[in-house]
């Protein structure tokens, strides 16, 4: 990822409450980020990120409030429905040995390491609720595998050399045909 790249965080749903505030659905693992968060990105369809300092958040109801300079008002706060919140790539949380962002996946290659065969390349990341897929794009035109982010299969990520090695079981990629 380069340095001038952004990780979402939050997606303004809409105004909430008279004086300015919002309502924004939490994009983030790590909600308490927004405790200390005191500025960030707002990004609206079609344009580039710009930077919005922030007077206050709290959690409501499984959603994030925020509160930013300059917009104190229904009407100011409304034109930011559907923005997103997003910090700088560098601002993002230290994972744990074997954890990553969904976003680092993308362009993956995807190599079945028992059989020395190139599976494709990540081309999609979709979030189940469950077991996260991965979105294979084999070479040569062949149709979209889906593999499942899980360790069993996924066995070895390293995002040095770009690779995910995966051990399917043997039906696995069949189901895909």
């Amino acid at each position: 990822m380069a340095d001038n790249e952004f990780l979402a965080i939050a997606r303004i749903l809409r105004p909430q409450g008279r004086k300015g505030e919002v309502a924004a659905e939490i994009l983030t693992d790590f909600p308490e980020r927004f405790q200390q968060l005191k500025a960030a990105f707002l990004e609206l369809p079609g344009k580039p990120p710009k930077l919005a300092n922030l007077e206050n958040t709290w959690l409501h109801k499984g959603q994030i409030i925020l509160k930013f300079s300059g917009i104190d008002s229904i009407e100011s706060a409304s034109g930011l429905r559907d923005a997103t919140v997003v910090i700088p790539w560098d601002q993002r949380s230290r994972l744990s040995p074997h954890q990553y962002y969904l976003c680092e996946l993308q362009g993956c290659r995807v190599l079945w390491e028992r059989k020395g065969q190139e599976i494709g390349t990540v081309v999609e990341i979709e979030s189940t609720g469950g077991v996260d897929l991965l979105h294979v794009k084999p070479p040569e035109g062949k149709p979209e595998i889906l593999i499942p982010l899980a360790q069993e299969i996924c066995t070895r990520i390293d995002l040095d050399t770009r690779t995910i090695v995966i051990d399917p079981p043997e039906e696995l990629l069949e189901l895909n045909e």
